[in-house]
């Protein structure tokens, strides 16, 4: 019979990754959770799964209550760490929806138990009564919770849903104008209102707020022309959707998000910090 944590073991993942924004965190929590998990009698447990899933929101909003005060000490802006996903993760919309760089920054805005709430409830379908039970509140809290998380949400998040093949033409336009240093053809791509967020974390270079506007992010952009020969750009899936990746030296140096409404790029992630950039090389098991 196959242990319950392992049939599990994805989902587990999926919401702790949600829950911190960091596989590296993402990763120990779920090794916290088998460690409870194996001092547990299996055979008393009526449901592994609801019972797992307390165990890994439990040590999650723990370590993301500590990791909050860390990140008021960031130096520039905070980005989520990107994940390498498999391209079929693109194919269950609510899923790369969720685990999306652009959701994860929302995420961030909220509350520790709103963001719980929040993930528990409305991506992995997690009743109430089990979240109350996870996160020792009563129900009736929950459901508040919840309804001011989903509020803030909404009013955050992006609203166009992108189709693949859009996806994927336009970043590969973008990639190429910016290999190239074809100011025109990154104009013709960039919203007039794009936003560029970069996280340095302090160790290499990066704009310490967010850079807004096409013509300003063209210029910033243009700073990459001198490396543009000795670079190699290309794509990955990162976060659900097809991103961008730049390799110097032979070391990856920065991984691009985007977001597109109306077919241009309204918003670009830049994860530039190298603590960050040390898990790609394998793409995660991901599941609701």
């Amino acid at each position: 019979m196959t242990d319950p944590f392992l049939t599990h073991r994805s989902l587990l993942f999926t919401v702790a990754y949600e829950l911190l924004g960091s596989a590296a965190d993402a990763e120990d929590v779920v090794q916290e959770t088998w460690l409870r998990w194996a001092d547990v009698d299996a055979s008393e447990v009526r449901d592994p799964r609801a019972y797992l899933v307390r165990i890994v929101s439990r040590q999650a909003l723990n370590r993301l209550r500590s990791l909050a005060r860390r990140r008021e000490d960031y130096v520039g802006e905070w980005l989520p760490e990107p994940l390498l996903t498999a391209p079929d993760v693109a194919e269950d919309v609510e899923l790369a929806e969720s685990v999306s760089m652009a959701m994860l920054t929302v995420l961030e805005t909220l509350t520790p138990s709103e963001r719980a709430v929040f993930v528990l409830h409305d991506v992995f379908d997690v009743s109430y009564e089990e979240i109350a039970a996870a996160l020792d509140k009563t129900a009736a809290t929950v459901r508040q919770t919840a309804h001011r998380a989903r509020g803030h949400v909404a009013a955050r998040r992006p609203r166009v849903r992108v189709d693949r093949s859009e996806q994927e033409r336009v970043v590969e336009r973008f990639l190429a104008a910016l290999t190239t240093g074809d100011v025109q053809g990154l104009m013709e791509v960039l919203a007039p209102d794009v936003v560029v967020v970069a996280d340095g974390g302090g160790i290499v270079a990066a704009a310490r707020r967010p850079v807004i506007g096409a013509d300003k992010v063209t210029a910033f952009l243009s700073k990459f022309a001198p490396f543009a020969e000795a670079a190699v750009v290309d794509t990955l899936w990162v976060n659900g959707a097809l991103g961008g990746r730049i390799v110097l030296d032979g070391k990856l140096d920065t991984v691009i998000s985007f977001v597109l409404e109306e077919g241009r790029i309204s918003r670009m992630y830049a994860v530039r910090n190298p603590q960050k950039l040390g898990r790609l090389d394998e793409a995660a098991t991901l599941a609701r």
